[in-house]
């Protein structure tokens, strides 16, 4: 899809529904995935994560019924570990990803986690560029990680995630976005 193609931001966000990831979805999710990366993750793999019931959460971007994106999180006591995230490549820069990181960090809340870590590719200044923009900063690299190349890992890390201050960092970036989850549905988060 060229630059001309695509659709005003806002008013595709505002039609942009975060659900659950469940078996229907995956023919979509591994049409994204082929897509989004060299050495992509197998059925099987979404499958057997799926399974895992509590201490797995899988989310899917859709548009209307079209997957246009998914994130997928493990938690371990009060830490969170992003498995992966993907947007359908065609559709890059329309903040698909930072709403499912929105949405990965609010049900991490409600979880009571206090810290969240990934691993992105050293070569994926993109990527990094997002996950600082919500509190990742760099903690060390998995020598050799991506096994298809050989290309290390950077390991990142956001800590008090559960802080004021973490939360208003989020409601500016969504507000930033052009996202308003509070208007769609009531969504309660104590904290303090």
């Amino acid at each position: 899809m060229s630059e001309l193609q695509k659709p005003d931001v806002g008013r595709f966000l505002s039609l942009l529904e975060v659900v659950p990831m469940r078996r229907k979805h995956l023919d979509q999710v591994m049409d994204i995935e082929r897509r989004a990366y060299p050495n992509p993750w197998s059925r099987s793999i979404f499958e057997s994560e799926l399974s895992q019931g509590v201490t797995r959460s899988y989310i899917v971007a859709l548009r209307g019924r079209v997957v246009v994106g998914y994130c997928g999180t493990i938690y371990v006591i009060d830490e969170a570990h992003i498995t992966n995230i993907a947007v359908d490549p065609d559709l890059h820069r329309m903040h698909i990803g930072t709403r499912l990181l929105c949405e990965m960090v609010r049900r991490a809340w409600d979880r009571k986690i206090r810290a969240i870590t990934l691993e992105v590719r050293v070569s994926n200044l993109g990527a990094q560029r997002l996950y600082q923009k919500f509190g990742f900063q760099p903690a060390g690299i998995r020598k050799g990680y991506y096994q298809e190349n050989g290309e290390d890992a950077l390991i990142m890390w956001a800590y008090d995630i559960d802080s004021a201050e973490y939360h208003e960092r989020i409601l500016n970036i969504e507000a930033k976005a052009g996202i308003d989850l509070e208007s769609g549905r009531r969504r309660r988060h104590l904290w303090g």
